[in-house]
């Protein structure tokens, strides 16, 4: 099994969101059946929790670098797991770090917001910040860099959301505070008061508080006395359906940011931490965040006017919500994965937009000459079935896409519904992106990502004999030849690939 060994760190002092972020990427890497563990040091019990919750193995280091015995425990530890790669993600791991990680032939990939070290010594370089193209990074001649919002590390719970359309009211009503993990300014109480003063008759607000955060009990008196209904919630789970709730946020500008514009949530960010400066500023200038400015420059008076502002300008939100969206897709992590294992493709679900596509695909004169039904297929005839295998609980519809995000063939696993033991899986190269060596590509990602998500232990794929592109294709993905066999009224050679 392949294994992603993340050294990410937790704290009063460094946050929650480097953890936060890299446990998007283990669930990514999961997915795909593999297997991932972190190494930390990490002060928050409930967030280690969270992790552990995720069926994710979770090792504690006693001390962080720069003490020494930090990289020789990462080292010691990352050949015991034969791990496929390290993940760096935290400001302390300098270049001399990365260096003797790489010296020893370890595959690097460091995650960083601000490109401040001279040099990068990485396999591959993430920075997933919407101002990420413009930075200089300086790093070795084969580091590649995944530059930019497209690469944002959202969490599984939020892609059920993907499809979910908000709703822009007159005036917002629905407020949610976050300010991280930790806020050891206690921004998110000049917060609480400044929305205290605004002059209006209802609100409805929800703070939410990280673990780490040591201010939660004078936030609770403070929600308690409040003239509007306001509660806080500390270690949230349901952050998600929070933001799905809320009409507008006011927060800090991490990587909260990313998971508020997936959500299209119109947000007022207030500035607490240095490395924030550039991300709500680029927001700002985007146009789908405001930017507040710099927390302890802010009164609660200026910081409740500008949200007053918001919570009137209902064609200001509406065009956040629009733009945030269009910026997050969801799907970073997918991207970051296919980088990982060094993939041409990678999958995703299926939707109800790709169904023309897909129909187009199965209507080329070479796509129907080598199905078993070489009649073309009615539209509406292709919309029932569409719709029917998108429903079902025993298929699984896979998109694959290439690096460029240009779709290039669908895959399908209609797994056995007496059984559940057994597949059968189809496949179709769309036209223009044949002879690629897109499908052997395809059905193995599709393979290992059917065996990691379902019970099936043996897939079937049935073949003409004339199809020689495709047999080649399934046998190079590792599937046996069965011999011949008929199917359908059809002569076809039998393929087959078990469960590793």
């Amino acid at each position: 099994m392949r294994t992603l060994v993340i050294r990410a760190d937790a704290g009063a002092r460094v946050g929650t969101g480097h953890l936060m972020r890299c446990l998007a990427l283990a669930q990514a890497w999961q997915a795909e059946g593999g297997r991932a563990i972190f190494l930390s040091h990490c002060e928050s019990e409930s967030l280690r929790q969270r992790i552990e919750g995720d069926d994710i193995q979770f090792v504690s280091l006693e001390k962080p670098h720069p003490d020494s015995l930090d990289l020789q425990k990462t080292l010691e530890f990352s050949e015991q797991q034969r791990a496929n790669w390290i993940v760096l993600d935290g400001y302390h791991f300098d270049s001399a770090y990365q260096a003797a990680l790489r010296n020893v032939g370890k595959r690097v990939l460091v995650i960083d917001d601000t490109a401040h070290l001279p040099h990068y010594h990485a396999d591959i370089l993430l920075n997933q910040n919407i101002y990420a193209p413009e930075l200089k990074y300086h790093g070795d001649a084969d580091t590649t860099f995944l530059l930019g919002a497209r690469y944002a590390l959202l969490r599984h719970e939020f892609l059920r959301w993907n499809d979910w359309q908000r709703e822009i009211p007159d005036t917002a009503c629905h407020v949610l505070v976050t300010f991280g993990g930790s806020d050891a300014e206690n921004v998110t109480l000049k917060v609480m008061r400044a929305i205290e003063r605004a002059p209006m008759d209802a609100l409805e607000v929800v703070v939410v508080v990280g673990g780490s955060n040591p201010h939660f009990q004078r936030l609770m008196a403070e929600a308690a006395n409040s003239k509007f209904k306001m509660r806080v919630e500390r270690d949230a789970a349901n952050v998600p359906d929070l933001m799905a709730w809320a009409d507008i946020a006011i927060s800090g500008a991490g990587s909260t940011c990313w998971e508020m514009a997936f959500m299209r949530l119109p947000a007022l960010l207030v500035v607490i931490a240095e490395n924030q400066r550039r991300v709500a500023q680029g927001l700002d200038d985007a146009k789908i965040a405001r930017d507040a400015g710099w927390h302890a420059a802010l009164s609660p008076d200026e910081i409740g006017r500008a949200f007053l502002h918001m919570v009137a300008a209902k064609q200001a939100r509406a065009e956040m919500s629009r733009r945030g969206g269009a910026l997050v897709d969801g799907e970073g992590a997918q991207r970051v994965t296919m980088h990982l294992l060094n993939r041409a493709v990678r999958l995703r679900t299926t939707r109800a937009e790709d169904c023309r596509m897909i129909w187009e695909w199965a209507n080329d004169a070479e796509t129907r000459r080598f199905s078993f039904s070489t009649d073309p297929i009615p539209w509406e005839r292709h919309l029932e079935w569409f719709n029917s295998k998108l429903s079902s609980s025993n298929c699984y519809f896979y998109l694959a896409l290439d690096r460029d995000d240009a779709p290039v063939a669908q895959i399908r696993f209609d797994l056995n519904e007496a059984t559940k033991d057994e597949a059968t899986v189809s496949i179709t190269v769309a036209p223009h992106q044949r002879g690629k060596g897109y499908g052997a590509a395809v059905i193995e990602a599709g393979s290992e990502k059917f065996c990691a998500t379902s019970t099936a232990k043996v897939i079937h794929a049935y073949v003409k004999p004339e199809n020689a592109a495709s047999i080649h294709a399934f046998e190079k993905a590792a599937y046996g030849n069965m011999g011949m066999m008929r199917e359908r009224e059809h002569k076809v050679l039998h393929l087959t690939r078990s469960r590793p």
